[in-house]
């Protein structure tokens, strides 16, 4: 049971945060966007944001490969491209803030692929589902499971 809907209680801080959200989604590649807030809400533990993404994740065609290989995307292989991984070392980083974790290496992997521009999307949507992810753990948020969201 959810203990406040924060998009009823704090409606201005809930659109600021919608707002963010749909200037990222505009701004990078959908596919690309579904694997990050995936992977950061993996690192959270937040299962309601899993359960979202992963099922968006489906719904936008990513396959099923794909979505399980971010869990461990450091040993995935080729189930995922330089690209994708240097985004998902960069969530990793930006996710896990502290002292040496967004690294010029890992900067620079990413900045191999994506311009200026991109970049700074790129870490405003790490940070916009970082701020999912703690609304929804703080608020103990879970994935719905009913009629219109079967397990199968």
């Amino acid at each position: 049971m959810t203990r406040i809907n924060i998009g009823r209680t704090n409606k201005l801080g809930y659109a600021a945060v919608i707002g963010l959200e749909g200037y990222v989604r505009s701004a990078l590649d959908a596919e690309l966007y579904e694997l990050i807030k995936l992977r950061a809400s993996i690192v959270n533990g937040c299962g309601f944001c899993v359960d979202i993404h992963a099922t968006d994740g489906r719904k936008r065609g990513i396959p099923e490969r794909k979505l399980a290989a971010v869990a461990a995307w450091q040993h995935a292989g080729a189930l995922l491209d330089a690209r994708e991984r240097a985004v998902l070392a960069l969530t990793d980083a930006v996710t896990r803030l502290g002292p040496d974790t967004v690294t010029d290496e890992i900067w620079g992997a990413a900045a191999e692929h994506f311009d200026e521009a991109q970049l700074g999307a790129i870490v405003l949507a790490i940070a916009t589902i970082n701020v999912w992810n703690r609304v929804a753990i703080a608020t103990e948020m879970e994935p719905p499971l009913d009629a219109k969201h079967p397990l199968a």
